[in-house]
């Protein structure tokens, strides 16, 4: 191998120069056009080789904060869509800030009446997301926004008993009556007054099911497998103009 190729393969690997490269050596002009021309091949591929992880990067970034938007966007639940239907949802102002207006229409199968007339809670979740879309990036997430309620039942009192969030708020006489706070919620404050930005469009998605992941542990492997526990609507969307 002759010398200056010695000293591109030095220059390749970061290190300074042999010591016998250091001598001044007059190369053909053969050998400089070879040096050149190897310099020039190794400076192109370098450059493609470049913009090539640059592109990667680029699109493994965005996947990634797909995922992670999609996972952290909204409570996490473990529920699939079946056995509810939303036949209300809309976004309303007042001096409190935005609220959720919004009603759902099912009813509980016997697989899951005899759970909770057991002592097992049961967990409904209503979840809403705000986006305002954006055409250099990704959409910016404005709201997100869930709340939760428990429906259990006293054996003691054999009374049904309903919280919000973890709050106690009424308790029932029947099954019936205690899911009608579920059917047909209280319009409840997604946001303060100052979330959105007047006049921008926003894209809304509701959703409301019963959430598997608050179940107590020995409840949820078998929920999971078992197609009585599948209680969910689909996402409903709409658009909304802040007001």
């Amino acid at each position: 191998m002759t010398r200056p190729l010695a000293q591109l393969l030095d220059l390749f690997r970061n290190r300074r120069p042999s010591d016998a490269n250091l001598v001044d050596v007059k190369a053909s002009g053969s050998q400089q056009s070879e040096v050149t021309a190897l310099h020039a091949v190794d400076k192109h591929r370098t450059t493609q080789n470049f913009l090539r992880l640059s592109l990667l990067e680029n699109v493994l970034l965005k996947l990634l904060f797909a995922f992670m938007m999609a996972v952290s966007f909204g409570t996490v639940t473990a529920y699939a869509a079946d056995g509810a239907d939303m036949t209300r949802a809309r976004i309303e102002t007042s001096d409190d800030g935005y609220r959720l207006s919004a009603a759902f229409s099912f009813e509980l199968n016997r697989g899951l009446e005899d759970a909770i007339n057991r002592g097992v809670p049961l967990y409904f979740t209503t979840e809403v997301e705000l986006t305002r879309p954006r055409w250099y990036w990704f959409d910016e997430k404005a709201i997100n926004a869930a709340q939760t309620i428990r429906i259990s039942y006293n054996v003691l009192t054999r009374r049904y008993q309903a919280a919000i969030n973890g709050s106690l708020q009424q308790s029932f006489d029947s099954l019936d009556d205690a899911l009608s706070l579920i059917r047909r919620p209280s319009r409840w404050i997604i946001a303060d007054k100052g979330a959105l930005q007047v006049g921008e469009i926003y894209r809304v998605a509701v959703r409301m099911g019963l959430d598997l992941a608050q179940l107590p542990k020995p409840f949820q492997v078998n929920a999971l497998n078992n197609s009585d526990w599948r209680l969910s609507s689909d996402w409903k969307t709409f658009n909304y103009k802040a007001e």
